[in-house]
C-alpha cells in the first residue's frame, strides 16, 4: 500500500473516531418532565475532588418528580448526612446513576428505608436490596428531588457510573440534544510555575499569577503553566468546568486534558492537576489521572532556554465544540537561579517511603501518598495552648493521594483521661480543626492526608445544645442547632416518650429535625422528647423538653 493510501486511511480512522467522540449518547430519556438547564457539570473542581455528575436544576423548588431513565433496578438506598436521600439505579443498558439530595423516596423503597431507621435506631441508613426486588420502567416516578445533605439549593445531583469500568463518567453526552450550549469557555488568568531549583519566572522561584492581558513574561529554566477558565451554557449564569484544555507552545501541542471519566481512585488527583482553581497543563510525577496527557518528554512542562520569544496558546473548547483562544509571550531571559537549600532529612521523595523523626513527632508517608518531591520547612514550637508542641512541617499544605501516619508525643500530666485527647491541624489562619487519633503509651496516633502543621489538643467540654423554636412544635417539627467547637460531633440519638424517633442532621446549618408522625406519636397530649449528642471525645450532652401536640 503507497504512502497516500496510508495517509488517507489513516484520515478515515481518525474521523470516525472524532464523529463517535462527538455523538451524543442514547439510551436514556430525561430525568424530568420540564426543560433541563445545569447548575453544575462534570468534573468542576472542588475541594479534594471532582463534580462527580451533573447538577440539573428543579425550578427552584424541592418535589419535583424524578423519573426513571431507562428500565433497570435499584440497587442502593442511602440516607446520609453529606448527599442527603440517595438512590442508585442500575440499568440495563450497563450504566448506574446516583440520584443525590433527594427530598424523598416513593413507595416500597420510602417504606424500606424508614424500616431500617427504626431496626438501626439511626436516621442514616445504606441498603442494599436484591437486583429482582425493585424493578423499574422507563419513565417510572422514582423520587422526589430535594435539597438535602450538602446541596445550596433544590437540584438533582446525577452521577453516571460505567458498570464495566467502575467509572464515573460524563452524564452530559445522554442529554446534550435536550441542553443548549452555543457559548465558548472564558480564561480568567494564567499561573507560571518555576520549578524548585530548575526555573525562575519574573525573578522569583515561586509561583505568580497573571492577567489575561498580561505583558510577556520574562522567564528562565523549567516551567510550568496553567489556566484559570470556565464555560457558559445558554439561559443560566452559572459557571462551569472546561471540557477540553490544550496548550501550545511554539505551534507545538504540549499538553491535553479532556475531562470525561475519572476512577474512585483518581479522583483525590485533582489537588494534583489543580492549584486554586488553576488548571496545571503540566503533569506532576506521582499524577496518573487519565483526563491528562502531556505531548513531550518533560510531562507537559517547558525548558526556557534560549533568549527569544516563546509563543503560548490555550484552546479551550466544550462538549457542543465551542472554542475560544488565549495567548501570552514567555520572553526567555538568561539568570541565576538558585539551587534548592533544604536538608536532605527534609526532602520527602515522591516516588519512595520517607520517614521524618523529630524529638517528639514521627511522620511515615509510605510510597504513592506524593505527587511529586516535598520540601518540608519544619519549625518546632512550644505552646502551653495545647498538650503537645506544634508542628509546622511546611507553611502551605501539602495533599497527599493516600493516608500517611502520624505520631505527637505529650506533655506529662495535662489531661487524667487520655480519651479527651485529640489531634488538631491548624491552617494558615491559625484555627484548629479536628483530625482524631487514638492514645499510645503517652503519644497520639493519627491519619492525615495533608502534610502541614499539627498538634494535640484537649477536649473536655460537651457539645452545645440549642432548642429551636420550641413555641412552634406543637405544629409539628421539632429542632435543635448542635456545635461541638473541638474534636466534632461524633453521634445524636433522640428519643420521644422513651420511643427512638429519626432525627435529621442538616448539615449545611447544624440543625437537627424531626417531623412528627401521627402514625408513631398520638396527638392532643404532652410530650417528652430526650436528645443527646456526644462528640469525638466522648463528651456528652442530654437535653429534655416536654412540648404538646
Amino acid at each position: 500500500m503507497d504512502m497516500k493510501r496510508i495517509l488517507l486511511v489513516l484520515i478515515s480512522i481518525l474521523s470516525i473516531a472524532v464523529n463517535a467522540q462527538e455523538t451524543p449518547r442514547t439510551g436514556f430519556s430525561s430525568p424530568f418532565d420540564f426543560s433541563l438547564f445545569l447548575s453544575g457539570n462534570f468534573g468542576e473542581i472542588r475541594a479534594n475532588h471532582f463534580h462527580g455528575g451533573i447538577d440539573i436544576k428543579t425550578q427552584g423548588v424541592s418535589g419535583k418528580h424524578l423519573k426513571s431513565l431507562a428500565d433497570g433496578y435499584i440497587s442502593r438506598i442511602q440516607i446520609t448526612h453529606g448527599s442527603g436521600y440517595v438512590l442508585h439505579v442500575t440499568y440495563n443498558n450497563g450504566f448506574t446513576t446516583i440520584n443525590r439530595h433527594l427530598s424523598g423516596f416513593v413507595g416500597k423503597v420510602a417504606q424500606r428505608a424508614k424500616r431500617e431507621q427504626f431496626e438501626k435506631e439511626s436516621w442514616q441508613v445504606d441498603i442494599i436490596p436484591e437486583p429482582n426486588e425493585y424493578p423499574v420502567k422507563k419513565g417510572d416516578l422514582i423520587a422526589y428531588a430535594g435539597n438535602t445533605g450538602y446541596s445550596f439549593g433544590p437540584h438533582l445531583h446525577l452521577d453516571v457510573i460505567e458498570n464495566e469500568t467502575g467509572d464515573y463518567i460524563d452524564p452530559l453526552p445522554f442529554f446534550k440534544n435536550k441542553i443548549r450550549d452555543t457559548t465558548a469557555p472564558k480564561a480568567q488568568g494564567y499561573m507560571i510555575f518555576p520549578q524548585r531549583g530548575k526555573g525562575v519566572v519574573e525573578g522569583s522561584q515561586k509561583a505568580q499569577q497573571f492577567t489575561i492581558n498580561t505583558k510577556p513574561i520574562v522567564a528562565w529554566g523549567t516551567i510550568g503553566a496553567a489556566i484559570r477558565a470556565f464555560d457558559y451554557m445558554d439561559g443560566t449564569s452559572n459557571n462551569y468546568g472546561v471540557h477540553t484544555v490544550t496548550l501550545e507552545v511554539d505551534n507545538q501541542l504540549i499538553f491535553k486534558s479532556i475531562v470525561d471519566r475519572f476512577s474512585g481512585n483518581e479522583n483525590r488527583m485533582i489537588n494534583s492537576w489543580t492549584y486554586n482553581r488553576y488548571m496545571k497543563s503540566f503533569i506532576e510525577p506521582g499524577n496518573t489521572l487519565r483526563m491528562l496527557t502531556s505531548h513531550n518528554d518533560e510531562r507537559g512542562l517547558i525548558t526556557i532556554d534560549e533568549e527569544r520569544d516563546y509563543n503560548f496558546v490555550y484552546t479551550l473548547t466544550d462538549l457542543y465544540g465551542n472554542s475560544s483562544k488565549y495567548r501570552f509571550t514567555v520572553v526567555g531571559k538568561k539568570q541565576k537561579i538558585d539551587p534548592i537549600a533544604v536538608r536532605d532529612k527534609y526532602h520527602m521523595k515522591w516516588n519512595r517511603f520517607n520517614y521524618l523523626q523529630e524529638p517528639g513527632f514521627d511522620l511515615f508517608l509510605p510510597k504513592g501518598v506524593l505527587y511529586d518531591d516535598a520540601y518540608l520547612d519544619m519549625k518546632i514550637t512550644p505552646s502551653s495552648d495545647f498538650a503537645s508542641h506544634v508542628y509546622r512541617l511546611t507553611t502551605e499544605s501539602i495533599p497527599l493521594h493516600t493516608w500517611a501516619t502520624l505520631r505527637i508525643g505529650l506533655r506529662s500530666d495535662v489531661a487524667n483521661d487520655t480519651t479527651k485527647y485529640y489531634v488538631a491541624g491548624i491552617n494558615s489562619r491559625g484555627k484548629t480543626y479536628p483530625i482524631g487519633g487514638s492514645y499510645n503509651n503517652g503519644y497520639m496516633d493519627a491519619k492525615v492526608r495533608e502534610i502541614g502543621t499539627f498538634t494535640v489538643a484537649v477536649d473536655t467540654i460537651p457539645p452545645i445544645v440549642n432548642v429551636l423554636n420550641k413555641a412552634g412544635w406543637s405544629k409539628g417539627t421539632i429542632r435543635f442547632k448542635v456545635k461541638d467547637e473541638e474534636s466534632g460531633i461524633n453521634t445524636y440519638k433522640g428519643t420521644i416518650d422513651g420511643q427512638f424517633v429519626p432525627f435529621g442532621l442538616q448539615i449545611m446549618s447544624n440543625e437537627v429535625i424531626y417531623s412528627l408522625d401521627p402514625t408513631l406519636i398520638k396527638k392532643g397530649k404532652q410530650h417528652e422528647v430526650e436528645f443527646y449528642v456526644v462528640d469525638n471525645c466522648n463528651n456528652k450532652t442530654i437535653i429534655k423538653e416536654t412540648f404538646y401536640w
